[in-house]
């Protein structure tokens, strides 16, 4: 979310990547949240952190507490900043409850994103 958030408020100003340090599909959840804000998220993918280490960046952005810290260097990153969101992925509870966790999650890094860049 947080790759589409940045692209669809800062595109103009910015490339947006996103990697992981366990790469998976989509979560149908993201595509949901994002999809009430007319962004269709569905075709992104995750890399592996590993494909970009050769890379050089002007900054790294980590998003996740445990991403800080199973990866807290990114080679070639010349600026990294860690802003922590919580995992929506492990909200439980009735579709209405978890769709609320993944819009609330949305939302704090949409405003974080207008904020900071």
């Amino acid at each position: 979310m947080a790759e589409a958030l940045l692209r669809l408020r800062r595109g103009d100003s910015y490339d947006a990547y996103s990697a992981g340090t366990a790469p998976s599909r989509v979560n149908p959840w993201a595509i949901r949240a994002m999809a009430e804000l007319g962004v269709d998220i569905s075709g992104q993918v995750s890399e592996h952190i590993e494909t970009y280490f050769a890379d050089t960046f002007d900054l790294v952005v980590t998003t996740c507490d445990s991403a800080w810290e199973s990866c807290p260097v990114f080679p070639g990153a010349k600026k990294s900043v860690h802003q922590g969101f919580e995992d929506p992925s492990t909200a439980a509870g009735t579709d209405q409850e978890i769709l609320a966790a993944f819009r609330r999650v949305r939302d704090v890094i949409d405003e974080w994103i207008k904020e900071t860049f």
